[in-house]
């Protein structure tokens, strides 16, 4: 019998057949149960390869909304799957591993946001979709990287924003767009811990190397930045770009689809202030091919989420959805 243990958040007793064709498989799967795989950007390449569908959380956002799969795999982390359950509340979701979490997302408890929240009454809701479904609840409109300096432009100028959850990302949108902004005190592990000491080094050894850097970074590695972008922005400016040589400050998952589109170039992930290389997330690390694999097998760890919370939740998504439509994003 197959139990799920809540413990290690997977199906923990499938042994599998080390001479499984885990591809093969899986594409198997995903024709017999109309299934769709919805990876992110940070996750192993194999994942990668293997999805339908691979982008940042705005993009991940609009296809799990346009799906007409009966079941959606997500290859990410646990917000991501619950955004996904909230805009397709009829479909099966499925996440490889229940402990991909998100240390933004932890930073940001509902009890305590719904305090920060009172204390600033009158104030819009803007929060970063790195948040959970409770926090999405709590909000007016949601933004993801790419879209969030458009939808607080889209607001009147004297409009007084709560910005959450993360205060790199928030001060840098403060910055640019001049507007009345009250940050949540929550950040990314990931964005936090780049060593600017040996970025600066690693620009003074690859002469003319551009950094690229993720908004969640803090303001002092963005104040040095040849670029600041999201996931997909960084990956697309890659792509134009006459140079040829990059240092990539965000999660070195994105690197994969770098190299992919230009061979040519060479990609040095940012490291961070410990001895590591780069800087991978642990919590998107936690999916791997065999946990996809049989997680669409057997159809766990399968998202639920009381109706009330996805109706509430759905609407600042939805509003999100609408002013990017606009925007063409």
């Amino acid at each position: 019998m197959l139990t799920l243990e809540k413990r290690k958040g997977y199906l923990s007793d499938v042994v599998l057949d080390p001479s499984l064709d885990l591809f093969a498989e899986i594409n198997r799967l995903k024709k017999k149960k109309n299934a769709v795989i919805l990876a992110h950007y940070y996750q192993d390449a194999d994942i990668q390869d293997i999805a339908d569908y691979i982008g940042d959380s705005l993009g991940l956002s609009q296809q799990a909304a346009a799906t007409d799969a009966d079941i959606i795999v997500f290859a990410g982390v646990h917000f991501m799957a619950e955004t996904a359950k909230i805009l397709s509340p009829k479909k099966k979701v499925l996440l490889p591993d229940l402990n991909a979490g998100c240390s933004l997302a932890d930073s940001c408890p509902p009890e305590k946001f719904g305090e920060f929240k009172k204390k600033y009454a009158g104030h819009t809701v803007i929060s970063y979709v790195n948040c959970s479904a409770e926090i999405k609840a709590m909000t007016d409109i949601v933004c993801t990287s790419t879209n969030a300096e458009k939808i607080i432009e889209s607001l009147p100028v004297d409009e007084k924003i709560i910005f959450a959850p993360d205060k790199n990302l928030g001060a840098y949108l403060k910055k640019k767009t001049g507007r009345d902004m009250v940050l949540w005190d929550g950040s990314c592990m990931v964005h936090e811990i780049f060593s600017l000491e040996k970025i600066v080094k690693l620009k003074e050894e690859h002469t003319g190397a551009k950094l690229l850097a993720h908004p969640e970074c803090d303001a002092a590695l963005l104040s040095i930045a040849d670029y600041i972008g999201s996931t997909t922005g960084i990956l697309n400016y890659s792509k134009k770009s006459s140079d040829k040589v990059f240092i990539v400050a965000t999660e070195a998952g994105i690197i994969h689809q770098m190299h992919k589109a230009s061979p040519d170039k060479t990609f040095i992930p940012a490291p961070p202030n410990n001895s590591c290389a780069c800087n991978d997330c642990p919590h998107m690390k936690l999916n791997t091919l065999e946990k996809l694999y049989i997680c669409l097998e057997h159809e766990q760890p399968e998202i639920i989420l009381p109706d009330q919370l996805i109706e509430k939740a759905k609407k600042p998504i939805e509003r999100m959805l609408e002013i990017s439509a606009k925007y063409g994003l």
